[in-house]
Protein backbone atom coordinates (compact mmCIF):
# COMPACT_ATOMS: atom_id res chain seq x y z
CA UNK A 1 0.00 0.00 0.00
CA UNK A 2 1.26 3.13 -0.82
CA UNK A 3 2.72 6.00 1.48
CA UNK A 4 -0.53 8.45 0.25
CA UNK A 5 -3.19 5.40 0.46
CA UNK A 6 -2.10 4.64 3.88
CA UNK A 7 -2.55 8.12 4.66
CA UNK A 8 -6.14 8.63 3.07
CA UNK A 9 -7.19 5.65 4.94
CA UNK A 10 -5.93 6.82 8.20
CA UNK A 11 -7.97 10.08 7.14
CA UNK A 12 -11.07 8.44 6.80
CA UNK A 13 -10.88 6.58 10.02
CA UNK A 14 -10.24 9.44 11.97
CA UNK A 15 -12.96 11.34 10.10
CA UNK A 16 -15.05 8.27 10.95
CA UNK A 17 -14.61 8.73 14.98
CA UNK A 18 -15.03 11.96 15.00
CA UNK A 19 -18.25 12.20 13.00
CA UNK A 20 -19.91 9.75 15.43
CA UNK A 21 -18.86 12.06 18.47
CA UNK A 22 -20.00 15.46 16.64
CA UNK A 23 -23.85 13.42 15.13
CA UNK A 24 -24.21 13.75 19.41
CA UNK A 25 -23.29 17.36 19.54
CA UNK A 26 -26.16 19.96 20.36
CA UNK A 27 -27.00 23.43 18.15
CA UNK A 28 -25.23 25.54 20.92
CA UNK A 29 -21.84 23.73 21.18
CA UNK A 30 -21.43 23.50 17.79
CA UNK A 31 -22.06 26.99 17.07
CA UNK A 32 -19.80 27.69 19.67
CA UNK A 33 -17.35 25.73 17.66
CA UNK A 34 -18.11 27.83 14.65
CA UNK A 35 -17.14 31.28 16.52
CA UNK A 36 -14.27 30.00 18.03
CA UNK A 37 -13.18 28.90 14.35
CA UNK A 38 -13.92 31.92 13.09
CA UNK A 39 -11.92 34.00 15.78
CA UNK A 40 -8.95 31.82 14.97
CA UNK A 41 -9.42 33.06 11.02
CA UNK A 42 -9.37 36.66 12.22
CA UNK A 43 -6.38 35.76 14.67
CA UNK A 44 -4.42 33.75 11.55
CA UNK A 45 -5.25 36.18 8.39
CA UNK A 46 -1.74 37.49 7.86
CA UNK A 47 -0.58 33.99 7.57
CA UNK A 48 -3.34 32.55 5.80
CA UNK A 49 -2.91 35.97 3.27
CA UNK A 50 1.04 35.26 3.56
CA UNK A 51 0.11 31.56 1.83
CA UNK A 52 -2.04 33.07 -0.58
CA UNK A 53 0.64 35.13 -1.81
CA UNK A 54 2.92 31.81 -2.41
CA UNK A 55 0.05 30.50 -4.13
CA UNK A 56 -0.94 33.59 -6.38
CA UNK A 57 2.97 33.59 -7.16
CA UNK A 58 3.25 29.88 -8.43
CA UNK A 59 -0.17 30.23 -10.15
CA UNK A 60 1.33 33.27 -11.54
CA UNK A 61 4.18 31.35 -13.06
CA UNK A 62 2.11 28.52 -14.64
CA UNK A 63 0.45 31.35 -17.34
CA UNK A 64 -3.05 31.12 -15.52
CA UNK A 65 -5.56 33.56 -16.50
CA UNK A 66 -6.52 36.98 -14.52
CA UNK A 67 -10.26 35.67 -13.88
CA UNK A 68 -8.53 32.26 -12.04
CA UNK A 69 -5.96 34.66 -10.44
CA UNK A 70 -8.47 36.48 -9.26
CA UNK A 71 -10.62 33.73 -7.90
CA UNK A 72 -7.86 32.29 -6.17
CA UNK A 73 -6.62 35.66 -4.53
CA UNK A 74 -7.17 36.81 -0.99
CA UNK A 75 -6.42 40.35 0.72
CA UNK A 76 -7.75 41.03 4.07
CA UNK A 77 -11.07 42.22 3.42
CA UNK A 78 -11.93 38.56 1.76
CA UNK A 79 -10.22 36.70 4.85
CA UNK A 80 -12.92 38.70 7.15
CA UNK A 81 -15.70 37.97 5.06
CA UNK A 82 -15.03 34.09 5.04
CA UNK A 83 -14.70 34.59 8.73
CA UNK A 84 -17.96 36.55 8.79
CA UNK A 85 -19.79 33.70 6.75
CA UNK A 86 -18.76 31.35 9.67
CA UNK A 87 -20.39 33.81 12.08
CA UNK A 88 -23.42 33.69 9.76
CA UNK A 89 -23.55 29.96 9.57
CA UNK A 90 -23.73 29.88 13.68
CA UNK A 91 -26.97 32.07 12.77
CA UNK A 92 -28.49 29.76 10.74
CA UNK A 93 -31.08 27.14 12.38
CA UNK A 94 -29.67 23.81 12.09
CA UNK A 95 -31.29 21.41 10.86
CA UNK A 96 -30.70 18.12 12.86
CA UNK A 97 -32.86 16.95 14.87
CA UNK A 98 -35.51 18.52 12.71
CA UNK A 99 -38.55 16.36 12.67
CA UNK A 100 -39.81 16.22 8.94
CA UNK A 101 -43.03 14.29 9.85
CA UNK A 102 -44.63 11.99 12.93
CA UNK A 103 -47.52 9.95 12.85
CA UNK A 104 -49.07 7.19 15.18
CA UNK A 105 -50.39 3.85 13.73
CA UNK A 106 -53.28 1.81 14.82
CA UNK A 107 -51.26 -0.41 16.95
CA UNK A 108 -49.94 2.46 19.06
CA UNK A 109 -46.40 2.76 17.44
CA UNK A 110 -45.27 6.26 16.73
CA UNK A 111 -43.01 7.20 13.78
CA UNK A 112 -41.10 9.98 13.63
CA UNK A 113 -38.91 11.11 10.61
CA UNK A 114 -36.00 13.30 12.05
CA UNK A 115 -32.89 15.03 10.31
CA UNK A 116 -29.47 13.64 10.63
CA UNK A 117 -26.15 13.98 9.41
CA UNK A 118 -24.94 12.27 7.07
CA UNK A 119 -21.58 11.15 8.80
CA UNK A 120 -18.02 11.82 6.58
CA UNK A 121 -18.44 14.04 3.79
CA UNK A 122 -15.24 14.22 1.11
CA UNK A 123 -14.88 17.42 -0.76
CA UNK A 124 -12.56 17.41 -3.74
CA UNK A 125 -12.30 21.13 -5.02
CA UNK A 126 -9.81 23.22 -7.64
CA UNK A 127 -9.17 26.89 -7.28
CA UNK A 128 -10.69 28.88 -4.54
CA UNK A 129 -9.75 28.35 -1.56
CA UNK A 130 -12.82 30.23 0.74
CA UNK A 131 -14.36 26.48 -0.32
CA UNK A 132 -12.40 25.02 2.33
CA UNK A 133 -13.52 27.54 4.82
CA UNK A 134 -17.48 27.03 3.35
CA UNK A 135 -17.57 23.25 3.68
CA UNK A 136 -15.83 22.65 6.71
CA UNK A 137 -18.36 24.96 8.91
CA UNK A 138 -21.44 23.78 6.90
CA UNK A 139 -20.33 20.19 7.42
CA UNK A 140 -19.81 21.05 11.42
CA UNK A 141 -22.92 22.79 11.80
CA UNK A 142 -24.70 20.02 10.96
CA UNK A 143 -22.14 17.63 12.98
CA UNK A 144 -20.64 15.69 9.70
CA UNK A 145 -16.91 15.24 9.98
CA UNK A 146 -15.07 16.60 6.57
CA UNK A 147 -12.32 15.37 4.22
CA UNK A 148 -11.28 17.87 2.05
CA UNK A 149 -8.82 17.72 -0.97
CA UNK A 150 -7.96 21.02 -2.76
CA UNK A 151 -5.90 21.94 -5.94
CA UNK A 152 -2.14 22.27 -6.34
CA UNK A 153 -2.68 26.01 -7.41
CA UNK A 154 -3.94 27.02 -3.70
CA UNK A 155 -2.96 24.68 -1.27
CA UNK A 156 -1.12 26.93 0.70
CA UNK A 157 -3.79 29.01 1.03
CA UNK A 158 -6.00 25.59 1.70
CA UNK A 159 -3.88 24.35 4.47
CA UNK A 160 -3.32 27.83 6.30
CA UNK A 161 -6.96 27.99 6.48
CA UNK A 162 -7.86 24.20 7.78
CA UNK A 163 -5.06 25.07 10.43
CA UNK A 164 -7.30 28.08 11.79
CA UNK A 165 -10.50 25.96 11.12
CA UNK A 166 -8.97 22.86 13.48
CA UNK A 167 -7.21 25.54 15.88
CA UNK A 168 -10.69 26.90 16.58
CA UNK A 169 -12.55 23.71 16.79
CA UNK A 170 -10.31 22.04 19.12
CA UNK A 171 -10.44 25.12 20.98
CA UNK A 172 -14.35 24.75 21.36
CA UNK A 173 -13.84 21.15 22.57
CA UNK A 174 -14.51 19.22 19.27
CA UNK A 175 -12.65 16.37 17.78
CA UNK A 176 -9.16 17.57 16.24
CA UNK A 177 -10.25 15.23 13.08
CA UNK A 178 -13.38 16.91 12.30
CA UNK A 179 -11.58 18.73 9.91
CA UNK A 180 -8.94 16.76 7.89
CA UNK A 181 -6.72 18.42 4.74
CA UNK A 182 -5.45 15.82 2.72
CA UNK A 183 -1.74 17.69 2.28
CA UNK A 184 -1.16 16.12 -1.31
CA UNK A 185 -1.97 17.57 -4.49
CA UNK A 186 -1.17 14.14 -6.04
CA UNK A 187 -4.19 13.28 -8.41
CA UNK A 188 -3.88 9.55 -7.10
CA UNK A 189 -5.39 11.24 -3.85
CA UNK A 190 -8.97 11.71 -5.50
CA UNK A 191 -8.62 8.00 -6.76
CA UNK A 192 -7.81 7.09 -3.06
CA UNK A 193 -10.81 8.87 -1.64
CA UNK A 194 -13.53 7.65 -3.95
CA UNK A 195 -12.82 4.41 -4.10
CA UNK A 196 -12.92 4.16 0.59
CA UNK A 197 -16.64 3.87 0.57
CA UNK A 198 -16.16 1.83 4.19
CA UNK A 199 -15.64 5.96 5.35
CA UNK A 200 -16.55 8.36 3.19
CA UNK A 201 -20.38 8.76 2.90
CA UNK A 202 -20.93 11.33 0.36
CA UNK A 203 -18.35 13.02 -2.22
CA UNK A 204 -19.07 16.18 -3.54
CA UNK A 205 -16.77 16.76 -6.20
CA UNK A 206 -16.16 20.91 -7.41
CA UNK A 207 -14.01 21.25 -10.88
CA UNK A 208 -13.19 20.80 -14.74
CA UNK A 209 -14.72 17.90 -16.71
CA UNK A 210 -11.86 15.64 -15.82
CA UNK A 211 -11.93 16.04 -11.91
CA UNK A 212 -16.06 15.08 -12.03
CA UNK A 213 -15.28 12.51 -14.58
CA UNK A 214 -12.23 11.24 -12.41
CA UNK A 215 -14.26 10.73 -9.04
CA UNK A 216 -17.38 9.51 -11.10
CA UNK A 217 -15.28 6.46 -12.64
CA UNK A 218 -13.82 5.46 -9.12
CA UNK A 219 -16.43 7.02 -6.74
CA UNK A 220 -18.35 3.72 -5.19
CA UNK A 221 -20.77 5.73 -2.59
CA UNK A 222 -22.97 8.43 -3.73
CA UNK A 223 -21.64 11.78 -5.40
CA UNK A 224 -23.79 14.59 -5.58
CA UNK A 225 -21.61 16.68 -8.72
CA UNK A 226 -20.57 20.62 -8.57
CA UNK A 227 -20.52 20.62 -12.16
CA UNK A 228 -19.68 23.23 -14.96
CA UNK A 229 -21.54 26.51 -14.95
CA UNK A 230 -22.87 26.74 -18.73
CA UNK A 231 -25.05 29.63 -18.09
CA UNK A 232 -27.37 31.43 -20.76
CA UNK A 233 -29.32 34.38 -20.80
CA UNK A 234 -32.33 34.86 -23.03
CA UNK A 235 -33.23 38.62 -24.16
CA UNK A 236 -36.65 38.41 -25.25
CA UNK A 237 -37.96 40.88 -28.11
CA UNK A 238 -40.48 42.06 -24.81
CA UNK A 239 -37.62 42.92 -22.12
CA UNK A 240 -36.90 46.38 -20.83
CA UNK A 241 -33.46 47.10 -23.24
CA UNK A 242 -31.82 49.09 -20.31
CA UNK A 243 -32.29 46.41 -17.56
CA UNK A 244 -31.29 43.27 -20.52
CA UNK A 245 -28.09 45.10 -20.87
CA UNK A 246 -27.16 45.75 -17.11
CA UNK A 247 -28.47 42.22 -16.23
CA UNK A 248 -26.15 41.01 -18.73
CA UNK A 249 -22.69 42.81 -17.92
CA UNK A 250 -23.46 41.47 -14.46
CA UNK A 251 -23.34 38.00 -15.09
CA UNK A 252 -21.08 38.25 -17.78
CA UNK A 253 -18.58 40.62 -16.46
CA UNK A 254 -19.15 41.33 -12.36
CA UNK A 255 -17.08 38.09 -11.61
CA UNK A 256 -16.36 35.83 -14.54
CA UNK A 257 -14.45 33.07 -13.35
CA UNK A 258 -17.04 31.80 -11.31
CA UNK A 259 -19.61 28.68 -12.04
CA UNK A 260 -22.64 31.28 -12.01
CA UNK A 261 -21.20 33.82 -14.63
CA UNK A 262 -22.86 34.02 -17.64
CA UNK A 263 -21.33 32.13 -21.01
CA UNK A 264 -23.67 32.75 -24.21
CA UNK A 265 -26.62 35.37 -24.54
CA UNK A 266 -29.49 34.83 -26.65
CA UNK A 267 -31.29 37.61 -28.17
CA UNK A 268 -34.69 37.88 -29.66
CA UNK A 269 -33.98 38.82 -33.60
CA UNK A 270 -36.99 41.51 -33.09
CA UNK A 271 -34.53 43.08 -30.54
CA UNK A 272 -30.78 42.23 -31.45
CA UNK A 273 -30.31 45.53 -33.68
CA UNK A 274 -30.85 47.88 -30.59
CA UNK A 275 -29.57 45.86 -27.33
CA UNK A 276 -25.79 44.67 -29.41
CA UNK A 277 -25.61 48.87 -30.48
CA UNK A 278 -26.49 49.38 -26.56
CA UNK A 279 -24.27 46.26 -25.25
CA UNK A 280 -21.30 47.07 -27.65
CA UNK A 281 -19.23 49.97 -25.43
CA UNK A 282 -19.93 48.50 -22.05
CA UNK A 283 -18.69 45.12 -23.15
CA UNK A 284 -15.64 47.02 -25.23
CA UNK A 285 -15.00 48.35 -21.37
CA UNK A 286 -14.38 44.87 -20.15
CA UNK A 287 -12.57 44.00 -23.36
CA UNK A 288 -15.13 41.06 -23.57
CA UNK A 289 -14.65 38.85 -26.70
CA UNK A 290 -17.65 38.02 -28.65
CA UNK A 291 -17.96 34.83 -30.37
CA UNK A 292 -21.24 35.48 -32.29
CA UNK A 293 -23.46 33.82 -34.95
CA UNK A 294 -23.39 35.47 -38.45
CA UNK A 295 -25.98 37.62 -37.19
CA UNK A 296 -24.49 38.71 -34.52
CA UNK A 297 -20.99 39.59 -35.95
CA UNK A 298 -22.96 41.41 -39.00
CA UNK A 299 -24.57 43.58 -35.91
CA UNK A 300 -21.14 44.05 -34.11
CA UNK A 301 -19.33 44.99 -37.03
CA UNK A 302 -21.86 48.27 -37.37
CA UNK A 303 -20.16 49.08 -34.15
CA UNK A 304 -16.88 48.40 -35.06
CA UNK A 305 -16.59 46.07 -32.07
CA UNK A 306 -12.69 44.71 -31.99
CA UNK A 307 -13.26 41.26 -30.01
CA UNK A 308 -15.33 39.69 -32.39
CA UNK A 309 -14.83 36.01 -33.72
CA UNK A 310 -17.06 33.37 -35.77
CA UNK A 311 -18.51 31.35 -32.84
CA UNK A 312 -17.86 27.21 -33.31
CA UNK A 313 -20.54 24.13 -32.29
CA UNK A 314 -17.84 23.62 -29.46
CA UNK A 315 -18.04 27.10 -27.66
CA UNK A 316 -22.05 26.62 -27.25
CA UNK A 317 -21.05 24.43 -24.45
CA UNK A 318 -17.89 26.06 -23.32
CA UNK A 319 -17.31 27.17 -19.72
CA UNK A 320 -15.36 30.19 -20.07
CA UNK A 321 -14.90 31.32 -16.70
CA UNK A 322 -12.97 34.29 -18.63
CA UNK A 323 -13.61 37.33 -20.18
CA UNK A 324 -15.58 35.51 -23.56
CA UNK A 325 -19.39 35.29 -24.56
CA UNK A 326 -20.90 33.23 -26.59
CA UNK A 327 -24.21 34.82 -29.06
CA UNK A 328 -26.77 34.27 -31.22
CA UNK A 329 -30.14 35.60 -32.45
CA UNK A 330 -33.14 33.53 -31.89
CA UNK A 331 -36.33 33.71 -33.39
CA UNK A 332 -38.60 32.72 -30.25
CA UNK A 333 -38.57 31.91 -26.75
CA UNK A 334 -39.18 28.35 -28.07
CA UNK A 335 -35.83 28.01 -29.81
CA UNK A 336 -33.93 29.67 -26.72
CA UNK A 337 -35.67 27.06 -24.62
CA UNK A 338 -34.18 23.82 -26.83
CA UNK A 339 -30.96 26.01 -27.17
CA UNK A 340 -30.78 25.79 -23.50
CA UNK A 341 -31.48 22.35 -23.31
CA UNK A 342 -28.88 20.79 -26.13
CA UNK A 343 -25.95 23.12 -25.00
CA UNK A 344 -27.07 24.14 -21.20
CA UNK A 345 -24.97 22.46 -18.25
CA UNK A 346 -28.61 23.01 -16.00
CA UNK A 347 -27.13 25.25 -13.78
CA UNK A 348 -28.11 29.12 -13.89
CA UNK A 349 -30.82 30.23 -16.79
CA UNK A 350 -32.41 33.00 -17.26
CA UNK A 351 -34.83 35.02 -19.38
CA UNK A 352 -35.10 38.91 -19.65
CA UNK A 353 -38.66 39.86 -20.37
CA UNK A 354 -41.71 41.89 -19.57
CA UNK A 355 -44.02 39.75 -20.36
CA UNK A 356 -45.34 37.63 -17.40
CA UNK A 357 -46.82 34.83 -19.43
CA UNK A 358 -43.50 34.31 -21.62
CA UNK A 359 -41.75 34.54 -18.46
CA UNK A 360 -43.50 31.98 -16.49
CA UNK A 361 -43.78 29.05 -19.83
CA UNK A 362 -39.50 30.04 -19.90
CA UNK A 363 -39.56 28.94 -15.87
CA UNK A 364 -41.54 26.04 -16.49
CA UNK A 365 -40.27 24.39 -19.62
CA UNK A 366 -36.06 25.39 -18.67
CA UNK A 367 -34.87 22.31 -16.77
CA UNK A 368 -32.19 23.85 -14.21
CA UNK A 369 -31.31 24.12 -10.87
CA UNK A 370 -32.04 27.36 -10.73
CA UNK A 371 -33.91 29.20 -13.34
CA UNK A 372 -34.23 33.27 -13.17
CA UNK A 373 -36.87 35.95 -14.80
CA UNK A 374 -35.70 39.38 -15.05
CA UNK A 375 -31.81 38.69 -12.24
CA UNK A 376 -28.41 38.19 -12.78
CA UNK A 377 -27.63 34.61 -13.10
CA UNK A 378 -24.72 35.55 -10.22
CA UNK A 379 -27.04 35.44 -7.27
CA UNK A 380 -27.10 31.55 -7.42
CA UNK A 381 -25.08 31.13 -4.60
CA UNK A 382 -25.95 29.70 -1.15
CA UNK A 383 -25.10 33.42 0.66
CA UNK A 384 -27.13 35.45 -2.12
CA UNK A 385 -30.42 32.04 -1.28
CA UNK A 386 -30.44 32.94 2.71
CA UNK A 387 -28.02 30.24 3.04
CA UNK A 388 -25.18 31.96 4.99
CA UNK A 389 -22.85 29.77 2.87
CA UNK A 390 -22.48 26.67 0.33
CA UNK A 391 -20.90 23.43 -0.62
CA UNK A 392 -21.54 23.47 -3.93
CA UNK A 393 -23.86 24.01 -6.57
CA UNK A 394 -25.17 21.13 -7.24
CA UNK A 395 -26.56 20.31 -10.90
CA UNK A 396 -27.34 17.09 -10.55
CA UNK A 397 -31.72 16.27 -9.36
CA UNK A 398 -30.55 13.66 -6.53
CA UNK A 399 -30.65 14.32 -3.58
CA UNK A 400 -29.74 18.22 -3.82
CA UNK A 401 -30.05 20.35 -6.24
CA UNK A 402 -28.80 23.90 -6.72
CA UNK A 403 -27.19 25.58 -4.02
CA UNK A 404 -26.08 22.76 -1.53
CA UNK A 405 -26.21 24.60 2.00
CA UNK A 406 -27.30 23.03 5.18
CA UNK A 407 -30.48 21.01 4.87
CA UNK A 408 -28.65 19.31 2.05
CA UNK A 409 -26.18 18.02 4.12
CA UNK A 410 -28.02 15.77 6.19
CA UNK A 411 -30.08 12.83 5.83
CA UNK A 412 -32.83 11.01 7.77
CA UNK A 413 -33.66 8.20 9.77
CA UNK A 414 -37.04 6.85 11.02
CA UNK A 415 -37.68 6.88 15.46
CA UNK A 416 -40.00 4.50 15.83
CA UNK A 417 -41.56 4.60 19.77
CA UNK A 418 -43.51 1.80 21.53
CA UNK A 419 -45.23 -0.20 24.63
CA UNK A 420 -44.28 -3.48 23.92
CA UNK A 421 -45.93 -4.43 20.46
CA UNK A 422 -44.85 -7.37 19.03
CA UNK A 423 -46.40 -8.19 15.31
CA UNK A 424 -48.82 -10.83 15.32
Amino acid sequence: MSDLKSLILEYGQRARQAARWLARLGTEQKNAALRSMADQMVARAEKILEANRADLEKAGGEGLSGALLERLALNPKRVRAMADGVRQVALLEDPVGKVIAEWTRPNGLRISKVRVPIGVIGIIYESRPNVTSDAAVLCTKTGNATILRGGSESIHSNLAIAEALQAGAAEAGLPADSVLLIPSTDREAVKHMAEMDKYIDLIVPRGGPALIETVMTYARMPVIKHYHGVCITYVDNEADLEMAVEVVLNAKTQRPGVCNALETVLVHRGIADAFFAKAAGRLEEKKVEVRGDETVRELLARTRYPYLRAVTEEDWTREYLDYIMAAKVVESAAEAVEHIERYGSHHSDCILTANEATAEEFLKAVDSATVYWNASTRFTDGAEFGFGAEIGISTDKLHARGPMALEELTTYKYLIRGTGQIKG
